[in-house]
């Protein structure tokens, strides 16, 4: 390979911008096949455009591993920023009128089963009285930080609670870094101790000697037995005992009403549950800090009309269901 003299600079003027559209094909496919295919183009064409951009940028960008490419760290550094200049180019070159009576397009949304129970009967009814051919799909929120499934395309939009992602973009935004993602903050909402009626803490007030000495599951989409709770008791230099840990806010519910555990849950999430008039209730005997629900998408999809509408919708009514 042909390495580039590093003392010249890079000229956009004589670069074929054609090969960055090869470049995330291939990348996308980690395949020349594959790539060729969906490009309408022949092999050999596919596989000479990426020698050209790996002369133009002195790298590699994707080596032959087993049947696939595996692509170089300067590869996976570049693409999301390649990623979204085409998308953006394609936005704004071929802009797109969205109506949504009309419309036939699917999106797929990630985050908890507590937050798809208040949101989701309302944007379905809202769906189907003014975009009936939109097809939804929710996926379980399984991270703190679903950046990678929206960058890999396989979320369109994630609603939770995402602290570590917030405070990495504010750091970028205010380090002046590459910022590839937008979020909304939707609503706020605090969590509350809930057990079985029966209970043996159910008729007595709850300390906090009384709630690290019970027994506890935690709804952890990670599969982590460490949660906010556990970060906040620790401010108090107090511990509690996790015996169980769940991925869903409704299971830990269904759980409690046959068990002597305690779990913590969305305050407002205990009304739909259906079986609210089994449980009782208790303020948490320590401070916990309101959970902030966000939603989160990649900036590809900021210049995306239906896009643009779904987050609109969606914003529209968290505020209705949870007013400030």
């Amino acid at each position: 390979m042909a390495i580039p003299d590093p003392s010249t600079p890079f000229n956009l003027r004589t670069f074929d911008l054609n090969l960055l559209k090869v470049f995330d094909e291939v990348m996308s496919e980690r395949s020349l096949t594959r790539a060729a295919s969906r490009l309408a183009l022949t092999q050999p064409a596919v596989s000479n455009a990426l020698r050209r951009l790996r002369e133009t940028l002195g790298d590699e960008l994707l080596v032959r591993k087993g049947r696939g490419l595996e692509p170089t760290a300067h590869a996976l550094e570049i693409w999301p920023a390649v990623r979204a200049t085409l998308a953006q180019l394609q936005s704004s070159l071929a802009p797109s009128v969205f109506n949504p009576a009309s419309a036939s397009q699917a999106f797929v949304l990630t985050m908890a089963d507590a937050t798809a129970a208040e949101l989701m009967p309302d944007l379905v009814r809202v769906m189907g009285i003014e975009a009936p051919g939109i097809a939804l799909r929710v996926v379980p929120l399984t991270t703190r930080d679903p950046r990678p499934l929206l960058d890999e395309e396989q979320a369109d939009l994630a609603i939770g609670h995402f602290p570590a992602v917030m405070s990495d973009l504010t750091a970028r935004a205010q380090s002046g870094g590459n910022i590839l993602f937008r979020h909304q903050r939707l609503f706020h909402g605090d969590y509350v101790c809930v057990m079985r009626r029966d209970h043996a803490l159910a008729h007595v007030p709850l300390t906090l000697d009384h709630y690290c000495s019970a027994r506890h599951m935690l709804v952890s989409f990670s599969g982590r037995a460490f949660g906010f709770v556990d970060e906040a008791l620790a401010l108090h230099g107090r511990t509690r005992q996790v015996v169980l840990t769940v991925n869903q806010f409704f299971t830990a519910g269904k759980v409690v009403l046959n068990s002597d555990l305690l779990t913590v849950l969305p305050r407002r999430f205990i009304d739909v549950t259906g079986f609210a008039d089994q449980l009782v209730e208790r303020e948490l005997p320590f401070d916990v800090p309101p959970v902030q629900v966000s939603a989160l998408w990649h900036q590809r999809q900021d210049g995306v009309p239906a896009h643009a509408w779904l987050r609109a919708k969606v914003t529209a009514l968290a505020n209705k269901a949870f007013p400030a």
